[in-house]
């Protein structure tokens, strides 16, 4: 049974002014962050701090990330409603889902086979509907759908794979947290075909991107 009621309700619009207080404007990354059921993305052992600015346990030794986290992340690809974006680390669900409330089109790609099924399934069961999930290698990205408005990168990259911004539009934004212990996040923007402008923001801890072992 899906339950979602008022004190879950109250719950958000406390997180919602949370996140508010930490530097996020974007009233469309604020709306979805007050409207999706983060609780029920989690272990129902873990309700109760499911409105928490924390980052949690979920399947497949994941996390699922901290809103804070997922609202920056969201705010710097600037998502216009119709934007065909790249997600690498479906995880939980909870990012693909505030891209879908805000209108975007998402492919996402998830490594572990485990979450892949549970989050498809899911999403599904809750009304989210990403254009494409898949099984596989993030850092290969999706070069059957490319190129994309947007790519978000939910897991810690050691480097910057290639691949990625080969996948990108001209004129389109990445958003990467690039580190190996702790990550930088870092928006790319694509300028020409060869060029690329970077800016870095703050530290933040995610964990780490896992790419095909072969």
């Amino acid at each position: 049974m899906i339950q979602d009621n008022y004190r879950h309700k109250g719950k958000r619009q406390q997180l919602v002014k949370t996140v508010k207080k930490k530097g996020i404007t974007n009233k469309a990354v604020l709306d979805a962050i007050g409207k999706i059921p983060r609780h029920l993305f989690m272990d129902s052992s873990f309700e109760d701090h499911a409105y928490q600015d924390k980052a949690f346990p979920i399947a497949a030794d994941q996390t699922i990330s901290q809103p804070y986290t997922v609202a920056f992340q969201t705010e710097k690809l600037e998502i216009e409603k119709g934007d065909k974006v790249l997600e690498i680390g479906t995880g939980s669900g909870y990012q693909t889902a505030v891209l879908c409330e805000l209108g975007a089109k998402v492919y996402s790609i998830e490594r572990q086979r485990e979450l892949y099924r549970k989050t498809k399934m899911f999403l599904n069961k809750i009304g989210y509907r990403p254009k494409h999930l898949s099984f596989g290698d993030g850092y290969k990205g999706m070069p059957d759908y490319a190129p994309f408005d947007k790519i978000i990168v939910t897991a810690g990259a050691p480097f910057v794979p290639k691949d990625l911004l080969g996948q990108l539009k001209v004129g389109g934004r990445m958003v990467i947290p690039v580190g190996e212990d702790v990550q930088t996040m870092t928006l790319f923007i694509r300028k020409s075909p060869t060029e690329f402008d970077k800016t870095e923001f703050g530290q933040f801890r995610f964990v780490p991107l896992l790419g095909d072992k072969n």
